[in-house]
C-alpha cells in the first residue's frame, strides 16, 4: 500500500525536491496545460516536472507506473482524501479533483455542476482528438498525405465543434454563464492550439466563430493562464 511520496516509483526518476507540494508530471501541450492552468488559478503550491517526449519519457517504466495509458499530464497530490497520497491520470479527471479539493472553479449547485460536467466531457471526447487529428494532418506528418480526405474529415468535424461551441456562447462571457470554471480551462487550450501552433484558423475558417474568438482572448488575458502556459518550463 503506498502511503508516501516516496513509496512511487517516478520519483525515482523526478525526484521531489518539495514532497510536501503536488507533483506534477507534464508538458505544456493543449492537455498538460490544462492542469497548469487550473493549478496557477488555484494557488495551490506545485512542483512541475518536464516529461520529455524527444526522450520518450512517457514511455519509461516510471512513468508508466504512474499511468499505464503513458499520456501526459499526471499528479501525485501528498495530501489526497483521507491525507495519503493520490496518484491521478486523465487531465479532465485530475481537473474534476482539483476543483472538488478546493471548492473552486466548479458550481456548488448540483445541476450546474454536471453542466460543468458534461462540458468538460464534450472537450475530452470531441473537442480534443477532433482538433489533434487535424493538427496531424495538417502540420505534421499526415500534410504529405496525397490523399486529403482524412485532413478534410477533421476540418469539417472540428468546423462543427466550433460551431457548437459558438452557438452556446452567445450572450454570456464563459462556457457556464457568468463564472469562469474548469470548462473554460479544458476548453480554451485546445481551440488556442488549433489556430496558434497548429496553424489551422484559416483552414477552419475561424473568422467565421466570432463568439469562441471573443472567449479565447478573454481566457488567455488571464495572467494565471498566462503563467500555466509555460509549465513545465
Amino acid at each position: 500500500m503506498t502511503t508516501t511520496l516516496a513509496d512511487f516509483p517516478i520519483t525515482a526518476k523526478w525526484p521531489a525536491r518539495h514532497p510536501e507540494r503536488l507533483q506534477l508530471y507534464s508538458l505544456p501541450t493543449p492537455n498538460g496545460v490544462k492542469v497548469s492552468i487550473l493549478l496557477e488559478e488555484l494557488g495551490l503550491p506545485y512542483e512541475a516536472h518536464k516529461v520529455s517526449f524527444d526522450t520518450n519519457d512517457q514511455l519509461s517504466a516510471e512513468f508508466v507506473s504512474l499511468n499505464p495509458n503513458n499520456k501526459i499530464p499526471a499528479i501525485i497530490d501528498p495530501d489526497g482524501p483521507g491525507g495519503k497520497p493520490l496518484a491521478l491520470f486523465e487531465s479532465g479527471a485530475i481537473l474534476w479533483y482539483l476543483a472538488e479539493k478546493t471548492g473552486r472553479f466548479l458550481p456548488t449547485d448540483p445541476a450546474a455542476r454536471y453542466h460543468a460536467l458534461q462540458w468538460v466531457m464534450f472537450q475530452m471526447g470531441g473537442v480534443g482528438p477532433m482538433f489533434g487529428q487535424l493538427g496531424f494532418f495538417h502540420k505534421f506528418a499526415g500534410k504529405d498525405y496525397e490523399d486529403k480526405r482524412p485532413r478534410d474529415r477533421y476540418v469539417a468535424e472540428s468546423r462543427r465543434l466550433l460551431g457548437v461551441l459558438n452557438k452556446h456562447l452567445a450572450g454570456q462571457p464563459w462556457m457556464l454563464g457568468d463564472e469562469y470554471s474548469i470548462a473554460d480551462i479544458a476548453v480554451f487550450p485546445w481551440v488556442r492550439n488549433l489556430i496558434g501552433f497548429y496553424g489551422a484558423g484559416e483552414l477552419v475558417g475561424f473568422d467565421e466563430f466570432a463568439q469562441v474568438q471573443r472567449v479565447l482572448d478573454a481566457f488567455v488575458q488571464r495572467p494565471a493562464v498566462q503563467r500555466g502556459l509555460q509549465v513545465p518550463a
